[in-house]
């Protein structure tokens, strides 16, 4: 009898496979005490358990086939720099000499202290790096137990024979483990654990396979050798299904191995709509590396660069002027004349740098750090360090279209202070003689307030950019880190689409440039009412870019209006806006193909 398993849909399409199960990466940990005399020993092993663990990655990065995704080295990097961060390893040795825990212990226990406070963070995607800083600790722990690596090629697919095609069911797995299977073993992904943002996610979408996550119980109820459908759209996973069930997922598999094919083809496609309105699809990107996969994808800029990557996992130090001008200028250069927005520096509670330990940005009287010290007001109470990022934007801007974007901005005094931080750092330059070129100076949208006060902003800005994901944190007054009151972030909700919609068309009324750059610049289902809300400038992950233009291609605005104004009205904008959207005759599916 075929049994579904439902998870988190992270990577499009379906694959059909029979399963390769990898065991629970837990690694069992022997709890005892050490005499004092052997504290040493203890250390030292925990040295060479580090030692092996950092060749081991810096192998795999340095042998990365040249297929592989370009997000892979990144993600190794990740893991480098958990493996050598104090807080693990200098912590750990500290557990060893003053409880005398042997080795595997202290690192078990420093891994629960650390995983408590990611756990804390309000930003998805840290607060899903726990994950890797698990998969850290499970390489030192095997590494300590001398045990065989968790994922062998040769040993999981063993005894499969014949031609029939693999999907990798597992409780977790690293990126570095799913190298050894260099990418083409199997057909598709399942784990138990992990969200929308965890590096398994990250892989599968880089590497256009399907995958679902989070699925709590696959691991236990799935069978080595086990038929499995998993459904990356709709998030669910079959096994064992029945020939009718089988029959019309090959079905869906072969249509959707065609749009793969015919999305790729429209990379290079203008954007514009039926009706002949251009639309502007930039990407959103972490680290400089990322920019050539931006290119690659169709995106004609950078609509948000988030800057604070250069500033993490440093071991306390942060990137000097020089160092940012490099990455910044690289990024630049590899757009070739393209527009590169930069988002200053957005840290606070959720994204905290090693030098500002959780308990130094959320005191204990503050109950509530995702309204704390965080993001622009951050930046201004470190006007030295916002200054050097200033200056070397700028001298990044004399090898292209650069924008600096000011995250989290709810009072105007927040603009007029960084106007003249930017000003400082104009003179600066000119005093040393380094060349810039002006560049715009705009504003996230994310705060309710700052959507009411926006006529008086606009006055002060050259551009706006909607960050959705937390424009609907605040306005519902949901934390999208407490998994009890997750299901109420409601993108749909009338007051956000009424936020969203008044930020476009003040904006627009005053000549102003806005985009959207949270997750609902990246999902479908939105593109057609940001389209009728007045949105021309969309921007998103690389790899959501293809899927978004083939939906503005077949959009005639024209007909958006009426839809438009009813679900703004309605008590139930999503069920309004799909009857809406029904009642329309559907366009014909004419120039969506490259030639």
């Amino acid at each position: 009898m075929s049994i579904q398993v439902f998870g988190l849909p992270i990577s499009r399409g379906v694959a059909i496979g029979r399963a390769v199960l990898v065991a629970s990466s837990r690694v069992d940990v022997a709890h005892y005490y050490i005499d004092e005399s052997r504290v040493p020993t203890e250390v030292d092993r925990l040295r060479q358990a580090r030692d092996k663990v950092a060749t081991e990655l810096s192998t795999l990065k340095r042998e990365l086939p040249a297929e592989a995704p370009a997000e892979l080295p990144a993600l190794l990097d990740v893991h480098l720099m958990l493996l050598h961060d104090e807080a693990l390893t200098g912590a750990t040795k500290n557990w060893i000499e003053m409880r005398h825990y042997n080795a595997e212990w202290a690192l078990s226990a420093q891994l629960e202290v650390m995983a408590r406070q990611f756990d804390e963070m309000d930003d998805d995607y840290l607060r899903e790096r726990k994950a890797d800083l698990e998969q850290v600790v499970e390489r030192m722990l095997r590494a300590l137990s001398k045990a065989e690596p968790l994922v062998s090629p040769s040993a999981a697919t063993a005894g499969h024979g014949g031609e029939d095609p693999l999907v990798l069911v597992a409780n977790d797995i690293a990126p570095a483990d799913m190298l050894q299977f260099k990418g083409s073993v199997f057909s598709g992904f399942v784990t138990d654990v992990g969200g929308k943002t965890s590096h398994t996610a990250i892989v599968a979408r880089s590497m256009d396979i399907p995958a679902v996550v989070g699925a709590r119980e696959a691991s236990r109820l799935i069978r080595q050798d086990d038929w499995v459908v998993i459904d990356g759209d709709a998030g669910v996973v079959v096994v064992d299904p029945s020939p009718i069930v089988l029959e019309e997922y090959r079905f869906r598999q072969r249509q959707s191995e065609l749009e793969r094919a015919r999305l790729h083809r429209l990379r290079h496609t203008p954007s514009v709509t039926l009706d002949g309105e251009p639309v502007e699809l930039l990407a959103n990107i972490e680290l400089p590396r990322d920019a050539p996969v931006a290119l690659e994808s169709g995106a004609v800029g950078i609509g948000l660069f988030r800057s604070e990557f250069l500033f993490m996992n440093r071991n306390g130090n942060l990137p000097s002027e020089d160092e940012q001008f490099t990455a910044y200028r690289g990024v630049v250069e590899t757009m070739h004349g393209l527009p590169v927005t930069i988002r200053t520096v957005d840290i606070g509670v959720d994204k905290p740098l090693d030098r500002l330990t959780i308990h130094e940005l959320r005191h204990e009287h503050v109950l509530n750090p995702a309204l704390g010290l965080r993001a622009i007001r951050w930046s201004l109470s470190e006007p030295a360090m916002f200054r050097q990022q200033l200056r070397a934007i700028l001298r990044a801007s004399a090898f292209g279209k650069v924008r600096v974007l000011l995250p989290m901005v709810a009072q105007l005094s927040e603009i007029r202070l960084a106007r003249e931080a930017l000003g400082r750092a104009k003179q600066q330059l000119m005093d040393a003689g380094l060349a810039f070129n002006e560049v715009e100076l705009g504003a996230m949208i994310e705060i309710p307030a700052a959507v009411l006060i926006l006529p008086s902003m606009l006055r002060h800005l050259d551009f706006v950019s909607i960050g959705t994901n937390d424009l609907i944190q605040y306005t519902l007054a949901i934390d999208r880190a407490d998994e009890a009151v997750a299901p109420l972030y409601d993108p749909w909700h009338p007051a956000v689409l009424q936020l969203i919609a008044r930020t476009i068309e003040l904006s627009r009324q005053a000549g102003k440039h806005v985009s959207v750059c949270g997750e609902m610049a990246g999902d479908p289902a939105f593109t057609e009412l940001l389209l009728a809300m007045g949105l021309r400038s969309f921007s998103m992950h690389p790899a959501q870019i293809a899927s978004v233009k083939q939906r503005v291609l077949r959009t005639e605005v024209k007909k958006l209006a009426a839809g438009l104004a009813r679900a703004l009205q309605s008590d139930d904008p999503m069920q309004t806006w799909a009857a809406a959207r029904e009642t329309r005759e559907p366009p014909r599916d004419m120039g969506l193909e490259a030639p």
